[in-house]
């Protein structure tokens, strides 16, 4: 891809641009007034100020750059993030609001801040002992209320496959940091029981969510978004894992990716996008979803885990995802906050806008391929 290096180069600059000065959206109130959180309307999710999930994947964003480039061009923006967070007050603890603490705790490696160390160590603590579990132990996928900081929902007994990206990662990285072999553990835990009761052996995909209540995979559908979660987070959790991960666990996340690969490579569209019910061609694209699915699937070949056959395939993405990017750095076809669905139609009917998470996945896909 290092033909395209000029060009990935400019776009990645504007995507970075626009997420730094990212706000929400021009028309709040009709969306507010018109679908609400029907459509995936949180305006919490909307920005890079607040303290959640979506800047929260923002933030990680940057920190990779920032590393990819070796340079420290994004550290005092990412400092002051934090630091003006704090001295705000924190929203309530849960899942989502976990998702920033995975970039603090890596950037702190700069600056050895005891404050920001205290907060990721307590956190981690917290995630151990506090945070409401499934059967079996399951990260309960508890969110913030809407409108209340301090409120949560509590989605009771509900596993989700976002948690992996959102939570379990920032645990393994704490007990990877901090030699801590129980939380190193217990994200083996999470991860081996989200693959158990999440991923669908027939079709190589995952379901958004797994309710303990009914025992069942609510709609059965398979979302691009919350796939690709998997797809990069997978890949993301071997690497931090820093070659110390059980060889046996190894296998079995390794396994289960290469499978995973392999469906989504059927289902790619000719635009080199995937749609957002991923076996849904009348479903819209998603440029979110596509590119973490991306970033993954370049990370495997990377690792040596995917072998070259894949790279046709990331570069049709790529290529796709840079056609999507607006002259102001915008990345488009981003699908707002998504909840648990019913039915395909939940999917295909959340609202379209620019989002933090959907500028810093393509930043992290643009990163890797500017590394092949």
């Amino acid at each position: 891809m290092k033909k395209n290096e000029t060009e990935l180069r400019r776009k990645l600059d504007l995507v970075i641009e626009k997420l730094l000065n990212l706000g929400g959206p021009e028309n709040e109130k009709e969306l507010e007034e018109t679908g609400g959180e029907a459509i995936g309307f949180f305006k919490r999710d909307f920005g890079i100020r607040e303290w959640d999930w979506p800047q929260g994947v923002g933030l990680y964003g940057l920190l990779r750059i920032m590393q990819y480039d070796k340079n420290e061009k994004y550290k005092e923006f990412l400092h002051n993030w934090f630091s003006g967070n704090m001295e705000l007050g924190l929203p309530s603890r849960n899942i989502n609001t976990t998702t920033p603490l995975l970039t603090l705790a890596e950037l702190n490696e700069y600056y050895h801040d005891p404050k920001f160390e205290e907060l990721c160590l307590n956190w981690a603590d917290w995630l151990m002992n506090c945070i409401p579990r499934t059967k079996e132990g399951g990260f309960q996928h508890v969110t913030s209320a809407n409108g209340d900081r301090q409120g949560v929902r509590l989605n009771e007994n509900e596993m989700w496959i976002d948690t992996l990206f959102m939570t379990v990662l920032f645990l393994n990285e704490m007990g990877q940091k901090y030699g801590r072999e129980e939380w190193v553990n217990e994200g083996i835990h999470q991860m081996l029981m989200h693959i158990k009761y999440l991923y669908d052996k027939k079709t190589g995909l995952f379901y958004h969510g797994w309710t303990f209540n009914g025992n069942h995979n609510f709609g059965g559908v398979f979302w691009c978004r919350g796939n690709s979660w998997f797809t990069l987070g997978s890949m993301e959790y071997i690497e931090m894992s820093r070659g110390n991960l059980n060889p046996g666990v190894k296998t079995l996340v390794i396994d289960t990716y290469k499978a995973q690969a392999a469906a989504l490579k059927k289902l790619q569209d000719r635009s080199g996008l995937w749609h957002t019910v991923l076996t849904d061609p009348e479903s819209y694209e998603e440029v979110s979803g596509s590119a973490a699915i991306a970033a993954g699937i370049l990370k495997g070949i990377r690792f040596g885990i995917l072998d070259d056959s894949y790279l046709e395939c990331a570069e049709r993405a790529v290529r796709a995802i840079l056609e999507n990017i607006d002259e102001d750095g915008t990345v488009l076809k981003v699908s707002g906050g998504t909840g648990m669905g019913m039915d395909a139609e939940h999917y295909k009917n959340i609202l379209i806008a620019p989002m933090a998470y959907g500028q810093a996945l393509v930043i992290l896909a643009l990163a890797e391929a500017l590394l092949h």
